[in-house]
């Protein structure tokens, strides 16, 4: 396993939820499985995966990879038109700890370009134009930062520590979707959010359940 430097999340390491999506893809099989990042993923590098462990070329642990059971962490869609109207208000285009995500990144022309803003029920939804290339790693990371951005703010980043993604059905390229994310709770420096992501005719794609934490 590799995650290539243009999937970056902060500088010099993987975007969390791509990552994440490559190392679940790594476990193979078809159930749902929960990954937690236990050190930021080392970008351009081989990886390897024993017994659930993601190793470094050192035999550091990078990640671990578990069964997740059901994800039931659905959050309700929006139509388009609501979330490129959200979009607007996207807090990453006026202040943002990590402008080159390839995710949510304002100064990334080539990225997915997902600007999560603010629904008045607090939760975020953004659009989001699948790549050329798709694999299951897009879902993961798409499901990745409108989770996070239910709780970022200025001057409070948050990084992700655990997901578990259930994949529905699959993305094609060109699709034109909706992501919704939710803040379930904090507790302490831990934040708790559920995502969604819906295709153009609006049936789930996948689903998602993660915990961010305060830096």
């Amino acid at each position: 396993m590799r995650i290539e430097s243009r999937y970056n999340g902060p500088p010099g390491s993987g975007n969390g939820g791509w990552s994440a999506g490559v190392f679940a893809t790594a476990a193979g099989g078809s159930e749902p499985v929960e990954v937690t990042l236990r050190r930021p993923p080392p970008l351009d590098t081989t990886l390897s995966l024993v017994d659930g462990a993601v190793l470094d070329p050192a035999g550091e642990i990078v990640a671990e990879v578990r069964p997740a059971g059901d994800v039931d962490a659905v959050v309700p869609p929006v139509d388009w038109a609501t979330a490129v109207a959200a979009s607007t208000s996207y807090p990453g285009l006026v202040e943002h700890p990590f402008p080159g995500c390839y995710v949510c990144g304002p100064d990334r022309a080539d990225g997915l370009r997902i600007f999560p803003g603010r629904l008045p029920d607090d939760r975020t939804a953004a659009p989001f134009r699948a790549p050329e290339q798709v694999s299951a790693a897009t879902v993961w990371a798409a499901l990745d930062c409108p989770g996070g951005w239910t709780v970022l703010a200025a001057g409070r980043p948050y990084l992700l520590g655990r997901i578990a993604a259930a994949i529905v059905a699959h993305l094609a390229p060109g699709d034109e979707c909706v992501v919704t994310g939710a803040l379930i709770g904090v507790d302490g420096r831990k934040a708790m959010v559920h995502t969604s992501l819906y295709g153009p005719d609006g049936a789930l794609l996948g689903a998602a359940r993660a915990t961010w934490i305060a830096r």
